[in-house]
Parts: structure tokens; C-alpha cells; sequence
């Protein structure tokens, strides 16, 4: 697993070709927007993803001089406020797509405290330019060094971009319609019935959470070292809760009854007056899915995209519940014969197994992808949608803050955030491995997550 500076130069590339993608579907009305409350503005994202580039790799790993230190500081690190802080109302729950005089308001106030697009642009193309030429020419590979051994910093900023780039489409997704370019072979997948509903006995045996350091090229910190879990037998579904099941829980009243919600997600449903998931809209007395780029009459055979908080409460109305991360590790890649790196097998990842790597820009159908199946035959456990789980985010015995980027994970490691196993349609190809863990606030509605349930 020698670290292959080609290789590296090409993802580089990629992902950046990728980022001005995303960037360009958006109208120049939206750079300074914040489609969603909890997170920065628009412009933030255009500048921290080469700045972060340029500041890990190059002017900490290589220590470097800066190009601009105020923008390098602006542009250093995202957000994670508590979900109180949005306030009540906040961008993306209501079903309209207009934007109100309050929010145009707060465009003009954060265009001024902002740089402008082309000094942002100025900044990120230096940034890139000092990065790929630390990509062609310097010593990257330094055992010994805290920054650079095994090529730690660059592995880093490349799984960061692509991180990033599902964080911008989830973003993206809350935008007026009208401030985004609609791409021309844009065609959900709507096709097919919702699966019925199946369990799978999972029998009892072991679960290896995490890998051993040196084991694979790169892991985040949260990741390493290994631990081996005794997981006792259980049921898990085959499929992903679908819109067209958790529609049941809609309609008998499950966002008005306290009795299935933990008190501070309750507090959290009547602040917000959440009725329904957020990815769902009522229009002319019809459920519709808010897609990317357009309301769909609502899927009923495509996994809903929920939070922790609204999939437990689910769960608790049909008097089952959300599987560990344990129990998600043993359904998803064990089997009688051992553990595998993918549910499927040792085949390297593709569209026929499910829907990942930017193929889509919204979920397919439930039950359309039989050959991603794992050994059990529970389907989509990698792709489609993140799933969540019941597990706080935490260390694993031995947990070692990495040097390239020490805030993380520890900064995380509070109680507040749940651990998200899989993939969803956005995640790139790269982070999907076995040992990937992503984590959320259970209150935080705007992930491409969805979950099955367990017993």
C-alpha cells in the first residue's frame, strides 16, 4: 500500500473539477444565500475547500508561508451548533420555494461580510495551484513525520473535499428551485412498487468495528484501532424503512403523540412544529418529494430520509428499534465464512451494488439492487442513504487524535452525536469502506439518512 503521488494528483483533480460542478449548478443569487440556518453560507464553502487544502498540506505539513492569513482563517473550519440554534422556522421546513424580504435581507447583510466571488475565486485558485505543486514535486511520504507519514495530510485533504461535496448537495437541496440549474438527463427513478416488508435472522458472532492502524492505506482517527464486538443474534430488515411505510406513521398521528419520542426530541417537534419529514412536501393536498430540482409526486418504494430523532420515534410506534453500530457492522458485512470488505463480497464497488458515488441525484427505488446484498440478504446497507443507528459517536479503546487534523473527531465525542453507518447517494466511491463511521446530531433533519429497524 505504498502511497502512489499520481494517484493522489489525479483525485486531487478530480475532486476539484467536481466542487466547481456543484458550484456551477447554482444561479449567482445564491453565493451569498445560507439555505440552511445551522450552517455557513454558501461562499464559506467555495473558499474552505481549497483553503483547507492549502493549510493542511501545504503551510502546516510543509510548512510554507500563507497566501492570504485572513482569508486562510475565514475559510478554516465548518460549524456544528446545537439545533436549537436555528431558531423556529428555519430555512428548508416550509413547503414553498420563494424566497421572503427577510431572507433576501440576510443575503445582502452576508454578501457584505463576505469577500467577493472573485476574490474567493483569486484565493482558491493560488491555494490549488500551491497544492498541486506540492502533489508533483514534494517529499510526501515521511515515516516518522506526525503530518506526513504514510502520506497522512494529503489522504486528509482529499477525503475532506469529497466529505464536503455530499455536504453541498444536501445544502443545495434546500434551495429555491429557481436558483439552480436543472441538468438536462435529469430523470428520478420512480419506478416499482415498495418492497414488502421482510426480516432477516442475523445469527449471533462477531463484528470487527474499526481496523488496525497500518492496516489500510488511510482511516480518520475515529476509525482505528480495531475492536472486536460479540454481537448476540438478532433480526434486522431487508429493506430500508420506506416513504410509503413510514406514511403509516404519518398518518396515524405520530408527530402529535409525545408517547413515542424522547422528551428532548419532542421538545424538539413542537419548537420547530415538525409534521412530517423534511423531504416531504404537501402540495394541492398531495405528499410530494422535495427532490433537487424539482417536487416528485411522493415515492412511496424510495427509502425516507429522516433523522435520528423521527426514525426512533418509528421505531417505537411499531415497537421495535434501531440497530447498533455492531449489529449494522455484523448484518452488513459479516457471513458464515468470516467478515468481508463490502456486503456484497470482494467485488470493488459499482452501480450495480447500490446507489453511491454521485450516480444520482435523488434515491432509487428499495429492492432494485439484489446484487449489493450482503451475506444475510439485507439489501442497500451501503448506498442509497446513510443509516442511522442507536450508538453514541465515541473512541474506540486506544483512540489517537490524528495530527493532520486533530478537532475531527474528538471534538465530537460528547454524547450529542450518533454514529451513521453505509452511504447515500452522494458519498463518494472512496469513503466507502467498512470502517467509515459518520456521525450527526439525532435532531439534525438534512442528511441523505434513512434506516431500517431491528429486533
Amino acid at each position: 500500500m505504498a502511497f502512489d503521488p499520481t494517484t493522489a494528483l489525479a483525485w486531487y483533480r478530480r475532486n476539484r473539477a467536481r466542487s466547481r460542478a456543484l458550484f456551477d449548478l447554482l444561479t449567482d443569487d445564491a453565493y451569498y444565500s445560507q439555505p440552511i440556518a445551522l450552517r455557513h453560507p454558501i461562499v464559506f464553502y467555495e473558499g474552505h475547500l481549497p483553503g483547507f487544502s492549502f493549510n493542511t498540506l501545504v503551510k502546516k505539513a510543509l510548512g510554507r508561508p500563507s497566501i492570504d492569513a485572513r482569508l486562510e482563517q475565514l475559510f478554516a473550519r465548518g460549524i456544528d451548533p446545537h439545533e436549537s440554534a436555528g431558531g423556529p422556522g428555519r430555512p428548508g421546513r416550509a413547503g414553498g420555494s420563494g424566497v421572503s424580504a427577510e431572507a433576501r435581507a440576510d443575503d445582502t447583510r452576508a454578501k457584505a461580510a463576505w469577500p467577493s466571488r472573485d476574490e474567493v475565486r483569486r484565493f482558491g485558485d493560488e491555494a490549488d495551484r500551491q497544492v498541486i505543486d506540492a502533489l508533483e514535486h514534494a517529499d510526501l511520504d515521511r515515516p516518522g513525520d506526525p503530518l506526513l507519514d504514510r502520506a497522512e495530510a494529503v489522504f486528509t485533504i482529499l477525503e475532506h473535499e469529497a466529505m464536503h461535496q455530499e455536504t453541498l448537495l444536501y445544502m443545495w437541496h434546500r434551495l429555491p428551485f429557481s436558483q439552480k440549474h436543472t441538468p438536462p438527463a435529469y430523470r428520478p427513478r420512480v419506478d416499482g412498487a415498495a418492497p414488502r416488508e421482510e426480516w432477516i435472522d442475523v445469527p449471533a458472532g462477531c463484528a470487527t468495528l474499526g481496523v488496525a492502524r497500518g492496516a489500510i492505506a488511510f482511516g480518520w482517527d475515529n476509525e482505528f484501532p480495531a475492536l472486536s464486538a460479540q454481537v448476540p443474534a438478532f433480526s434486522i430488515e431487508r429493506h430500508d424503512v420506506t416513504n410509503d411505510r413510514f406514511l403509516d406513521f404519518v398518518d396515524a398521528g405520530g408527530y402529535r403523540n409525545p408517547a413515542w419520542w424522547h422528551p428532548e426530541d419532542w421538545a424538539w417537534i413542537e419548537r420547530e412544529q415538525i409534521a412530517h419529514p423534511l423531504f416531504w412536501e404537501r402540495v394541492d393536498d398531495r405528499w410530494h418529494w422535495r427532490g433537487m430540482f424539482g417536487r416528485i409526486p411522493l415515492p412511496g418504494a424510495w427509502p425516507v430520509y429522516v433523522s435520528q430523532a423521527e426514525a426512533s420515534a418509528y421505531a417505537r410506534w411499531r415497537g421495535v428499534r434501531l440497530p447498533t453500530e455492531a449489529e449494522f457492522q455484523r448484518a452488513a458485512y459479516g457471513s458464515p465464512d468470516g467478515e468481508r470488505p463490502h456486503p456484497w463480497g470482494d467485488a470493488a464497488p459499482d452501480s450495480t451494488r447500490s446507489v453511491f458515488d454521485f450516480a444520482s441525484w435523488d434515491p432509487e427505488p428499495c429492492g432494485t439492487h439484489p446484487m449489493g446484498a450482503s451475506a444475510w440478504g439485507v439489501e442497500d446497507l451501503v448506498g442509497n442513504g446513510w443509516e442511522w443507528t442507536t450508538t453514541p459517536f465515541a473512541p474506540f479503546p486506544g483512540f489517537r487524535a490524528m495530527a493532520s487534523y486533530p478537532e475531527y473527531s474528538s471534538d465530537f465525542f460528547d454524547g450529542e452525536h450518533v454514529v451513521m453507518k453505509g452511504a447515500s447517494p452522494a458519498t463518494a466511491r472512496e469513503l466507502v469502506r467498512p470502517t467509515f463511521r459518520n456521525w450527526f446530531r439525532a435532531r439534525y433533519p438534512y442528511v441523505y439518512a434513512t434506516f431500517r429497524c431491528a429486533r
